[in-house]
């Protein structure tokens, strides 16, 4: 579904994390995605959209033959998700931190009505430089907003270098913690361990936040911790080697570069 894009290396490192929360976690129907009593789930990240396309696509979503026009004009499908037209997707994002505030609306609406609904939202490391981040976790936290999960794609990596380098987000759990959430750390690639997490996490009274240590390129050896592949495309050789890797039966390569 691939058509020279960048960002598998941010694809990647949260596919773990969409698997835990559409097979197991989110109570949300392909049949009935605009279920007023739904949970809702935002890709913050918006970089990784082609993750979540795959996800929903082989949560039937819709059919997975949409994905072939991935990156045509006039495609639903390119670097990131639009607002309308694919069914499962929330909101427009891809401008670092507007997932979070976008969320905390969508939180805060759902305790007016009475809901008992959930809301997720799955950001990077890189998207808490944002000033907009902590305007939202300020006010989640006074809105006591206990129906507000955050996830953390923390990779250690953003678009110029280790995050930690590009702004001091150590100590990360201190810093939300001080924001007045419920945070913990977990393994991002740890399935079970995720899905327990996700599943069990409302601390009453207060949103909560998970990160979630990832590996950028996980899964793929040559692309593994390595910031290379947030903008690079593979060639046709490195297309076979991930596939290899990763156990993919080899079909038209020429669709993925």
């Amino acid at each position: 579904m691939i058509s020279g894009t960048p960002h598998l290396g941010s694809c990647l490192s949260c596919l773990d994390i969409l698997v835990a929360l559409y097979w197991s976690v989110l109570h949300i129907s392909p049949a009935c995605p605009n279920d007023m009593k739904r949970d809702r789930f935002i890709l913050s990240k918006g970089h990784g959209a082609p993750a979540l396309f795959q996800v929903l696509a082989m949560k039937s979503f819709f059919p997975e033959s949409w994905l072939e026009k991935y990156g045509e004009d006039g495609s639903l499908f390119g670097e990131h998700p639009l607002a309308h037209g694919i069914p499962g997707i929330e909101a427009a994002t891809g401008s670092l931190g507007h997932g979070l505030p976008i969320g905390v609306g969508f939180a805060l609406g759902l305790k007016i009505k009475n809901l008992e609904n959930r809301v997720y939202v799955l950001m990077s490391d890189g998207e808490c430089n944002e000033g907009s981040v902590w305007e939202a976790a300020l006010f989640a936290a006074a809105q006591k907003l206990d129906n507000l999960i955050g996830i953390i794609d923390f990779n250690k990596w953003q678009a110029t270098g280790r995050s930690e380098e590009v702004m001091m987000l150590s100590p990360l759990r201190d810093k939300w913690d001080s924001f007045g959430w419920d945070t913990m750390i977990v393994d991002g690639h740890d399935i079970p361990l995720l899905v327990s997490l996700l599943s069990h996490c409302t601390a009453e009274g207060k949103p909560t936040m998970i990160i979630a240590n990832t590996i950028k390129g996980k899964g793929v050896s040559f692309m593994e911790d390595n910031n290379d592949w947030h903008y690079r495309i593979p060639t046709q050789d490195e297309v076979r080697a991930s596939y290899k890797e990763l156990n993919i039966v080899e079909e038209n390569h020429e669709k993925c570069v």
